[in-house]
């Protein structure tokens, strides 16, 4: 556009914004094209609006929707509420680019009720919109079964596929199946049992899948008390075993006192770039329907808004009536004859305790399924929680460790190793023989180290590390941000792995003065760090012992006559140590070397001994 018509422009749109309604509703943004790129809603549509166009946004996402703005629809609604649903229905109808989108997940089954004439009662991963009714989806697989297999011991239903409408059976295409004669099913298909029977089970059925037990339990015991008084035992006992089924079920589904009816629960988590919100519906003290979904964040969205929409989206879509809808914090929300409660002990408080671990679950395992289609993903999610963690600027793809061993200053070596994305990069660790320190010294040991890692480093170009880690506390840690930024000028953030008294990590120290960071033990980011810490340990230790053999090696054979470089190579190669030579006879040590050489062998190591 040029600079007239952005002038233009931008004065259609004021004039829009500052004739807006100051009353309750939706506004649509549109571009260029005329699509419909954001659906919002708003208590008051004019300062809503005028809250886009009135400052400069953090977010780029924001600033870039508003300058894709090319015109700006509204409808006026009488309550929140009503802005609330509108909102959600828009928001499915158009999936605008920069609303927040509900994914689906179809993996999760259901329980359909078919619309036939003896309708059929199963689970399934499939939505067919031809008049059968769906219960569901479940995310908790065992409480599906269980309420089917309680069905199917209460209620004999049908599960062939067969078309059984009258004309059908009057003409006699069926006869009876095994799961007849199991007392599995009543064989409709034959008319042995009437349709209005049948229609009377599948009716008791549906409560069930509503949750309604209580009402099943109830009807029940007054079946049961009537035929006992008419003296029919017999028809009194199979009832009575029914009422038994229900009340083991109910028992078993049992999580609060019954007292509790008709009460919705939401809590929620998020991500970045998506939020998962848990939804579960008590029916007389249990648990009727409990489902975990997710929303994909298009607009950095806060936590109160996303989960505004969760509980529209979850009760229109379970057509829930609850006077009552708990939830973990304050909403600025308000919906006709419904109370909103944040539960601080008590029963409901361990209802929304409930909905919060089964939300935390199920954030774990999606961010596991996704880790293992795109196994990068984990690295990249632990390299951001290390930069969360310790507020540094750039995130930790390359991570260098450092660790000293010696035994009293003797054979005194150090190691680097490499991890890069997370991964050990092995081809990048180095070992360093302590050249410069005598005596026990690790802090000067430590500084030597450093000092020619990154020395060399600079002055081959080569690449320089996020993070240096060191295997030790607060005093390591200084003496290499001496090394680092008073010598070398470099600004790379140090921190510092401490170990406790069993020498297992323990804390991670950062900043100067170093304070520890509370990573929790058992994460799998305190794992990645505790696997830094234990790998160069490993390297550490595994060159000092090396150096330390060979100079053994080194001080009892090298100083013997006539046992040059190859006779030495020979003997070890065939007796593997010292110890074995020192053990073995003349004569197996003359085989290699010579009886002469093996008699000054024989000398030296005796004498030695």
């Amino acid at each position: 556009m040029e600079n007239n018509e952005i002038l233009s422009h931008n004065e259609y749109l004021r004039g829009i914004v500052l004739n807006l309604p100051d009353s309750p509703g939706i506004y649509q943004y549109l571009n260029e094209e005329g699509t419909i790129i954001y659906v919002g809603k708003a208590k008051n549509l004019k300062r809503r609006v005028y809250s886009y166009f009135s400052r400069d946004h953090h977010s780029a996402k924001t600033r870039i929707l508003v300058n894709k703005i090319a015109d700006i629809r509204y409808i006026v609604v009488k309550t929140e509420e009503d802005a609330l649903l509108l909102e959600n229905n828009l928001i499915k109808k158009y999936k605008p680019r920069y609303n927040v989108l509900l994914k689906d997940d179809k993996s999760y089954p259901s329980i359909c009720v078919t619309n036939e004439y003896f309708p059929r009662i199963f689970s399934t991963r499939r939505i067919v919109r031809d008049g059968s009714t769906y219960y569901g989806p479940y995310s908790h697989i065992p409480s599906m079964q269980a309420v089917l297999l309680l069905i199917k011991k209460l209620y004999p239903l049908r599960t062939c596929k067969f078309a059984l409408t009258p004309e059908n059976i009057r003409d006699g295409k069926f006869k009876v199946c095994l799961e007849y004669h199991i007392k599995n099913c009543k064989a409709p298909c034959v008319g042995l049992q009437s349709h209005d029977e049948y229609m009377q089970n599948i009716s008791a059925a549906r409560e069930l899948l509503r949750g309604n037990t209580q009402a099943i339990s109830n009807i029940m015991m007054k079946e049961m008390q009537q035929l006992a008084a008419e003296m029919k035992f017999e028809e009194a006992q199979k009832i009575k075993e029914k009422y038994e089924l229900i009340e083991s079920y109910r028992a078993k589904s049992e999580v609060v006192s019954s007292f509790f009816h008709n009460i919705d629960v939401f809590s929620i988590e998020t991500d970045e770039g998506a939020a998962y919100i848990n939804y579960l519906h008590i029916t007389n003290g249990c648990i009727n329907q409990a489902f975990t979904f997710e929303y994909k964040v298009r607009m950095n969205e806060t936590k109160e808004e996303l989960l505004q929409l969760g509980i529209v989206e979850m009760r229109e879509r379970y057509k829930s009536m609850s006077k009552e809808i708990i939830v973990p914090f304050e909403l600025d929300m308000e919906m006709q004859g419904v109370t909103f409660t944040i539960p601080q002990r008590g029963e409901k408080k361990h209802l929304l305790e409930l909905s919060i671990m089964n939300v935390k679950q199920y954030k774990v395992d999606r961010l596991r399924q996704a880790e293992k289609l795109n196994p990068e993903q984990r690295s990249v999610r632990l390299m951001k929680e290390i930069q969360d963690q310790l507020h540094i600027d750039k995130m930790p793809v390359r991570i260098e460790c450092f660790d000293n061993s010696n035994i009293q200053g003797s054979d005194a070596v150090a190691a680097c190793v490499v991890f890069k994305k997370a991964q050990p990069s092995k081809k990048d660790y180095r070992k360093y023989i302590i050249k410069t320190v005598v005596g026990p010294d690790d802090y000067a040991s430590m500084q030597e180290v450093v000092r020619r890692r990154y020395t060399r480093v600079l002055q081959e170009q080569g690449e320089l590390p996020d993070l240096i880690l060191t295997d030790g506390g607060k005093g390591q840690m200084e003496v290499v941000r001496q090394v680092i930024e008073d010598e070398l000028h470099l600004q790379i953030p140090i921190a510092g792995l401490a170990k406790d008294g069993r020498h297992r990590t323990s804390e991670i120290l950062f900043g100067f003065p170093p304070v520890s960071i509370g990573i929790k033990q058992g994460t799998p980011l305190f794992h990645l760090l505790e696997r830094i810490q234990d790998e160069v340990h490993r390297f550490a230790i595994t060159f000092h012992r090396d150096k330390r053999s060979k100079s053994q090696i080194a001080s009892a054979l090298d100083n013997i006559k006539g046992v040059g470089e190859k006779r030495k190579t020979a003997l070890l190669k065939r007796f593997k140590s010292v110890a074995r030579i020192r053990e073995a006879s003349l004569e197996d040590i003359a085989e290699t070397v010579g009886m002469v050489a093996a008699r000054n062998i024989k000398e030296s190591l005796n004498g030695e001994k």
